[in-house]
């Protein structure tokens, strides 16, 4: 029999074992600069282009895009029929301001989902929704409901800036309605089939940023409004339009008021961002009127998950991912990104852009569990001509997060736009639909692995004993191998999250991948890193589980 290694070597062999993984580690090869460089670049630059091509390359996806658009445009007229005040009102809703208000053309969003079509809608109740926001500008939106389940934990979304309609969020609603969930989607003021205007003339969308997060926490009242607690700017707004306004959640019967998630895109993404904090110390108390306190619970940013120096990503408003330039505009959304500079110094393009560097921003401050997506090529569809800073996401929300022990990871997908996260048809996306199966979109590139991340950490943290998605969550958020070739090899994804037997993962590079290191450390830690930093880690604490297991009586390990 061959002998066992001495007991302080075994770690040590470990770690020389999770060196050929070690060699993944980002930055990887090939070299730069070199032909093989570039190819590889042109290559990961190109799959933004099936976004683009599937309404052609898929006749399914264009045809059923098509008449739903045709749909959506005729239901804009209807309303505008049945309600005049939606168009003849000083809210200057026009069919292009907002201008996705038809919901039509690209707009539409992902066309299968969508009733008569989608069998979903035999499984669950939709209920749509009309609302006033704290200005009394009319928001419309929807509530969406298994039809069988009580006590259900809710997720409210809030769309992307630049004029995003909720329909291009109906990905997220269908894929978490199907797994258990309550879940609201509506329009911010500006956007969308909601007012363009308050009644005051204060504005929505890119022109005012504050309607995302205070849009999402009037949204949220509304969601945990009930007919003994009605939502109460309807109240304070009665008869600023003939409107008819719905005075509560219609399905909030079935919606457990102690579980709350929030999820959303670009602007949005900054929202949720900016609406987690409220309460905790060093941020501003939780404005809402119905809860007591900040009910959120769980945060899912897409395009991305903010910080204390960054509330909104620069890469979400469209700059080439290189380093910042520094800043010296305090509270904006602009501060130390690349964008800064030229909005300072480029006349009218503050006010093109929303005033974003006038916009003064409510504190961060890490408070809840929160994932972070974040796409390498954003809105400026550029390829890259150099290395990117590998760290230079992961070394942002992760780092203050994990800073004050609060669960977080980052996401960046190969190939991947900020228009991954919002479904429209002919804009640059990697591949979304590239085959219809049972009028549903099926495959794709970068849109099975947000759904399955976005699902799996609020099953994670929303979910309890006995309900579906509660006993995998934790298999599924370190499912690395299952998507190891679809991360970015120019910018580490990472973790830090306890399981739920209060194991903790924390993982520097995930696609490197990443090998639990639990034995000999204790059951209530355990460390797995990956990546060029993680081996001087997983060195470190092979040499401190060695220095323990010296003073181990016989048998442990």
């Amino acid at each position: 029999m061959r002998p066992m290694p001495t007991l302080w070597l075994r770690p040590l062999l470990l770690a020389a074992l999770l060196l050929p993984q070690l060699a993944l580690a980002i930055p990887e090869g090939p070299d730069y600069p070199s032909p093989e460089w570039t190819a590889r670049e042109a290559e990961n630059f190109a799959r933004m282009g099936a976004g683009v091509s599937e309404p052609v390359s898929n006749p399914a996806l264009g045809v059923r895009w098509t008449e739903q658009s045709l749909l959506n445009f005729q239901s804009y007229l209807q309303r505008s029929i049945d309600d005049p005040s939606w168009s003849l009102s000083g809210a200057v809703n026009l069919p292009v301001a907002p201008l996705c208000a038809t919901w039509s053309l690209p707009c539409t969003g992902d066309p299968f989902i969508y009733p008569g079509i989608d069998a979903v809608y035999d499984e669950i109740d939709v209920a749509p929704v009309v609302f006033y926001d704290r200005e009394c500008a009319r928001l419309s939106g929807r509530v969406w409901s298994p039809k069988q389940g009580t006590n259900l934990p809710g997720i409210v979304i809030i769309n992307g800036s630049v004029q995003a309609p909720e329909t291009l969020y109906w990905w997220a609603a269908k894929l978490l309605v199907q797994a258990g969930y309550q879940v609201m989607t509506f329009d911010p003021r500006g956007q969308g089939r909601s007012d363009n205007t308050a009644p005051s003339g204060e504005p929505g969308t890119n022109l005012n940023p504050s309607v995302f997060w205070e849009g999402l926490v009037d949204a949220i009242d509304f969601f945990h409004s009930s007919s003994v607690q009605p939502y109460p700017h309807n109240l304070s707004c009665a008869g600023t339009y003939p409107t008819e306004v719905t005075a509560f959640n219609p399905l909030g019967e079935r919606l457990d008021h102690t579980r709350l998630g929030i999820a959303g895109h670009s602007m949005g993404a900054g929202a949720v961002t900016i609406v987690q904090s409220y309460g905790a110390e060093g941020a501003e108390p939780w404005p809402g009127l119905i809860d007591a306190s900040n009910p959120v619970d769980a945060v899912v940013a897409w395009d991305a998950l903010g910080d204390p120096a960054h509330p909104l990503n620069a890469n979400a408003l469209g700059a080439l991912p290189v380093d910042e330039s520094g800043g010296a505009v305090d509270g904006s959304l602009l501060v130390g990104t690349p964008l800064e500079d030229f909005v300072l110094s480029t006349p009218g393009i503050n006010a093109l852009l929303g005033g974003l560097v006038a916009t003064p921003v409510p504190a961060i401050v890490p408070r809840v569990p929160s994932l972070g997506f974040t796409s390498e090529y954003g809105f400026a569809i550029g390829p890259y001509t150099a290395p990117p800073d590998p760290d230079r996401f992961t070394g942002r929300a992760v780092a203050a997060w994990r800073a004050v022990n609060v669960p977080v990871a980052e996401i960046v997908i190969a190939g991947s736009t900020h228009l991954d996260f919002s479904l429209l048809p002919t804009f640059p996306a990697t591949s979304w639909c590239p085959e219809v199966v049972d009028n549903t979109c099926v495959g794709g590139w970068g849109r099975p692995m947000i759904e399955h991340y976005t699902l799996a950490w609020f099953d994670r943290w929303l979910k309890r004993g006995g309900e579906t998605g509660f006993a995998d969550a934790d298999a599924r958020l370190l499912a690395d191998a299952d998507w190891q070739e679809r991360y970015s090899f120019y910018y580490r994804s990472a973790r830090v999250f306890p399981d739920r037997g209060g194991q903790a993962h924390v993982c520097d590079d995930i696609r490197a991948g990443c090998s639990d290191l639990g034995a000999g450390l204790g059951a209530d830690f355990r460390e797995s890193s990956g990546g060029a930093a993680g081996l001087t880690t997983l060195l470190g604490l092979s040499a401190l589980a060695a220095l323990r297991r010296r003073r181990a009586p016989a048998g442990i390990f």
